[in-house]
């Protein structure tokens, strides 16, 4: 009498392991590679990012940050506080406090300078929020911006300037990076005679850690152009930043 045992089935040899499809990072991450693009933590990564995929990064990002909470020994699953944290947590990274890296620069409407103005325009304080790189703690401060136009720069509206700022300082970076490439892109859009910024924050890697000194803050300044050339209108720009100082 025959039985099933008497005829095994097939045994197939060598056969491959089955390999997961690739996360949403590292699809992204493989294209920036292949263009060699630079993706640091303060550079918009916006043009390698296809539709759909910034949700599907969030997703990603909630279930990391689950594992982050589980390796601090978090009983997220059962405490009512941190239920839910990693998801709140991934939001807040991609679509609000980082949200620079992932979405291009907003629209920004250009007019040209049709009654020829060429006398200093100073925009400012402007709020700015941002995050330390090194421990990804909050930056707290204000932009004050002096602008030199010519008979050929283009003029930005003034909530355009506020918008700017808030593109390049939405993400990890650090303060003196900052003020560098919002000066960069404000020149390559205004093209003035000058460019002043100056940048006051509240750096909470100092405040909530580390040496937790509650009055620590930095300032930087960018001059360019005639600022850098003319101290008495750099003397001027700084005079008005100081009169609507806080």
């Amino acid at each position: 009498m025959l039985r099933t045992a008497d005829f095994p089935g097939p045994v197939f040899r060598d056969e491959a392991p089955a390999t997961a499809a690739p996360s949403v990072s590292e699809r992204i991450r493989a294209r920036l590679l292949q263009a060699g693009q630079r993706h640091h933590a303060n550079d918009n990564i916006s043009e390698w990012i296809r539709e759909g995929e910034l949700d599907e990064l969030q997703a990603e990002v909630r279930d990391r940050m689950q594992a982050v909470l589980d390796a601090l020994v978090i009983d997220a699953a059962n405490d009512h506080n941190t239920n839910g944290t990693a998801e709140r947590v991934a939001r807040m990274f991609v679509t609000e406090v980082f949200r620079g890296r992932y979405v291009p620069m907003p629209a920004v409407t250009e007019f040209p300078n049709t009654s020829r103005l060429n006398q200093l325009m100073v925009v400012g304080p402007i709020s700015v929020r941002s995050a330390c790189s090194h421990h990804l703690c909050p930056i707290m401060g204000k932009v004050w911006i002096g602008i030199l136009p010519n008979e050929h720069s283009n003029l930005i509206g003034l909530s355009k300037h506020a918008r700017i700022c808030d593109w390049i300082l939405s993400r990890p970076q650090i303060q003196e990076e900052a003020v560098m490439m919002l000066a960069d892109e404000l020149e390559r859009r205004v093209k003035p005679d000058g460019l002043a910024l100056v940048m006051r924050s509240d750096h909470f890697c100092m405040r909530w850690r580390g040496v937790k000194d509650p009055e620590a803050s930095m300032t930087n300044s960018v001059m360019r152009g005639a600022f850098l050339n003319d101290a008495a209108l750099r003397r001027e720009f700084l005079s008005l930043l100081s009169s609507r100082d806080d």
